[in-house]
C-alpha cells in the first residue's frame, strides 16, 4: 500500500505540473476514501502532494537584480577633474628657452712644449666660442607679463637671450628682473599689448598629504606635457651643487628635464608649488623612483611679493628693447669682457674678499678692455656710481650703453686683508 501511495503521488505531481489548475487539483484530491488506517495515511500523503502541485503550478517570481551588477554611469573625459584643472592653468604656462655663448681659451700644444724650455709663450691663446642652449618652464603670475621660474633655468641669463613661448605659440623676448638662488626662484618679464592669462597666487592649494597633484611643463622640450601623482611629503631637505634647499614638497609625479620652473597644481587648478628637482640617485649612488621635489606655493607667493618691489625700482626699458636679439652679453659685445659670478668658494680659493664684485673670466684680444689693461682674474666692483655684485647687475647697468658710450669701471682686487686692496677707476669707450 505504501508503494502504491508513493507512485500515485508521483502521478499526481506529474498531472499538476502538466497544467492542472489549482481548483481541479483540490477536487481531485478531495475524493472520499474509506476510513481505514491505511486510507487515512493515503489521504494525508495525497494532500501533501496537492499542496506541492499547487506551489509548482504558480509562476516563479522574477529575480531582483543585484545592486552590484547595476552598470555605473559613464563619465565623459571632458568632465574629469584632472582635465578641467589642466585646462584652467595651461594658458598661463610658458616654455623658456635660453642661449648663451661660452668662451674658452686654448693654446697650441707646441706652444706649451716650447714654454717649458724658453719660459714664454710665442703666441696668444686662441679663443673658442661655444653656444649653449637650455630649456625649462615657467608660468605667468600677473596679466602684465611677469613670469616666475627656477633660477637654474635662467642661470647667468644676463649674458644670453631668453625666449618665452606661450601656450598659443607666440614668442616673446624676456628680460631678467631678479631672483633668489637660495630658493631657486627667478623673476622675468615679457611685454604684451594685451593682458595675459595667469595663475592666481591668492588662492593656493592646502597641500595635504596624499592629495592628487599634476605636473605641467615643457618636459624634454615637449610643450604642454602632463604627469600625475600624489603629494608624498612636505618639509623635505635636499642638497644640489652644494646648495641646501629646505621645506620642499615631495611628489611621485614625474618631473623630467624641462619641467623645472613649471607649476605643480591640484585637481582644482590651484598652485601646489613649482617643480624644481628630481632625485635619480641617492648620495650613496642607489637609484630611486618617484622622488620629485617642488618649492611650496606659499614660498613662491612670498618671494614674488619681494620680486615685484625690486621690479618697481628698475627703469622701464625703452620701447622695443626687450625685442632686440643679442647673441652675447653687453659687457662682451661693447667692451670684450666675459664675466663670472664671484662665489664664496671661488673668492676663498683666489684669496679675495667674498661678497663683492664680479670676476673677469676672459678678455677678448684687442678689445677696449684689453687695450685698457684689463686682465683675467681681476674683479669689477663698481660701474659708474653703482656697486655690482652679480653679472646681472653689470648687464642691467650696461643695458642703456651703446657704441661710443663712455663708462667708468672700478676694477682691481680686494684681498681678505686690508693690505690687499688695489682698485683703479678706468674709463672705457664702447666699441
Amino acid at each position: 500500500m505504501k508503494v502504491k501511495a508513493q507512485f500515485s503521488g508521483r502521478l499526481c505531481g506529474r498531472f499538476a505540473l502538466r497544467g492542472a489548475r489549482v481548483g481541479s487539483a483540490s477536487r481531485l484530491f478531495s475524493t472520499r476514501i474509506p476510513a481505514s488506517p491505511g486510507g487515512r495515511r493515503l489521504q494525508v500523503i495525497l494532500g501533501l502532494f496537492a499542496i506541492a502541485a499547487t506551489s509548482l503550478a504558480q509562476p516563479a517570481p522574477s529575480p531582483t537584480p543585484s545592486p552590484s551588477l547595476t552598470p555605473a554611469p559613464s563619465i565623459e573625459p571632458a568632465s574629469e577633474p584632472a582635465v578641467l584643472a589642466v585646462a584652467k592653468v595651461l594658458p598661463a604656462v610658458v616654455n623658456i628657452n635660453t642661449e648663451r655663448i661660452v668662451r674658452r681659451q686654448v693654446r697650441d700644444p707646441f706652444d706649451d712644449f716650447a714654454a717649458q724650455f724658453f719660459g714664454v709663450y710665442r703666441n696668444r691663446p686662441r679663443e673658442i666660442r661655444q653656444r649653449l642652449q637650455s630649456l625649462g618652464s615657467g608660468f605667468l603670475v600677473d596679466p602684465t607679463g611677469y613670469i616666475v621660474t627656477n633660477e637654474h633655468v635662467v642661470e647667468r641669463a644676463a649674458d644670453l637671450k631668453i625666449e618665452v613661448v606661450t601656450n598659443d605659440n607666440k614668442s616673446y623676448k624676456a628680460r631678467y628682473i631678479t631672483g633668489d638662488p637660495k630658493k631657486d626662484l627667478a623673476f622675468i618679464k615679457i611685454d604684451s599689448d594685451k593682458p595675459l592669462p595667469f595663475i592666481n597666487l591668492h588662492d593656493i592649494s592646502p597641500n595635504l598629504l596624499g592629495q592628487t597633484v599634476i605636473v605641467v611643463g615643457n618636459a624634454l622640450g615637449y610643450g604642454s606635457s602632463i604627469s600625475r601623482g600624489v603629494l608624498s611629503g612636505v618639509k623635505r631637505e635636499i642638497t644640489v651643487d652644494n646648495i641646501d634647499y629646505h621645506d620642499l614638497l615631495q611628489t611621485d609625479a614625474a618631473i623630467n628635464p624641462g619641467n623645472s620652473g613649471g607649476p605643480l597644481i591640484d585637481l582644482a587648478g590651484r598652485l601646489v608649488g613649482i617643480s624644481s628637482a628630481k632625485m635619480a640617485f641617492t648620495p650613496q649612488g642607489v637609484p630611486t623612483q618617484g622622488l620629485g621635489f617642488a618649492i611650496p606655493a606659499e614660498v613662491v607667493r612670498q618671494s614674488i611679493e619681494q620680486f615685484k618691489k625690486v621690479a618697481e625700482k628698475q627703469p622701464t626699458p625703452a620701447p622695443g628693447e626687450s625685442e632686440q636679439e643679442s647673441s652675447s652679453a653687453r659687457a662682451d659685445q661693447l667692451f670684450g669682457l666675459q664675466l663670472q659670478e664671484l662665489t664664496n668658494d671661488l673668492a676663498d680659493a683666489l684669496g679675495y674678499a667674498p661678497g663683492h664684485g664680479v670676476l673677469i673670466s676672459a678678455v677678448e684680444p684687442d678689445s677696449p678692455a684689453d687695450q685698457a689693461g684689463f686682465e683675467r682674474g681681476l674683479v669689477i666692483y663698481r660701474i659708474g656710481k653703482y656697486d655690482v655684485n652679480s653679472v646681472k647687475d653689470v648687464e642691467r647697468l650696461l643695458s642703456r650703453a651703446d657704441t661710443g658710450s663712455s663708462v667708468d669701471f672700478a676694477v682691481g682686487v680686494i684681498g681678505r686683508s686690508a693690505r690687499g686692496r688695489r682698485i683703479e677707476t678706468v674709463n672705457l669707450e664702447a666699441r
